[in-house]
């Protein structure tokens, strides 16, 4: 266990009052003083959380280089989020550039029980939501080609819904205003805005309203 990890591991279970400033002198994370992370282990290189933002309870990030949530934005609870580490390895050694990374735009939301591995980069928008359980979010696999891992970075665009179960794989691209149907996996980037997307492989199924209220809402929560 490297010392950033081992230092997050003891924060973990601290009260918020004392963990903030532990995090911020000791691992030189960036915390608005209206953040707040629940009971959660959170080892990155980098984190910085906008005003409002928060990480509930149950969550595990580490292997990550930056964690970044913005304003108002949500991680919930029981998310395991992870990536493989930068730096000299023989995994990967033919991607020096990769960022293991992940991203969340103002009011966007995590929910509960979901997978995210961040080998590479992961995006997401927004006023995006990854809803309901159990998707995963994958920027690395073999590939059977040239035997060897790889990945790809994943952008998940502004105001989309991501439901529940579904499997967005590494290189793949969610435009804004998109809804990613529950149960469907998408492999590849697609380029149709306001567009329902579902099925194995996803592909477009119908075009949405702009004026949708989710996609016009000014909040991202929603009630």
């Amino acid at each position: 266990m490297n010392s950033r990890l081992f230092i997050a591991t003891l924060l973990a279970p601290l009260p918020w009052f004392l963990k903030r400033p532990l995090m911020q002198s000791l691992l030189g994370y960036r915390l608005h003083p209206q953040s707040h992370i629940g009971l959660s282990l959170i080892a990155a290189g980098e984190v910085e959380l906008g005003e409002g933002a928060r990480i509930g309870h149950l969550n595990i990030v580490k292997g990550l280089s930056r964690l970044e949530l913005g304003a108002h934005s949500i991680i919930a609870q029981l998310n395991w989020i992870t990536g493989f580490p930068a730096g000299p390895s023989p995994h990967f050694a033919h991607q020096p550039e990769r960022k293991p990374t992940l991203i969340l735009g103002p009011h966007s939301a995590i929910t509960s029980r979901h997978i995210l591995d961040c080998t590479n980069k992961i995006s997401i928008g927004a006023y995006t939501t990854v809803a309901g359980f159990r998707s995963q979010i994958l920027t690395h696999s073999i590939d059977l080609a040239a035997n060897r891992q790889n990945s790809a970075p994943v952008e998940i665009g502004a105001y989309c819904f991501v439901g529940s179960a579904s499997v967005i794989l590494s290189g793949a691209k969610l435009p804004d205003y998109c809804v990613l149907a529950a149960g469907a996996v998408l492999p590849n980037p697609v380029n149709e805005t306001h567009t329902l997307y579902a099925g194995v492989p996803a592909h477009a199924v119908k075009k949405l309203p702009a004026d949708l209220a989710y996609f016009t809402r000014q909040r991202g929560f929603v009630e």
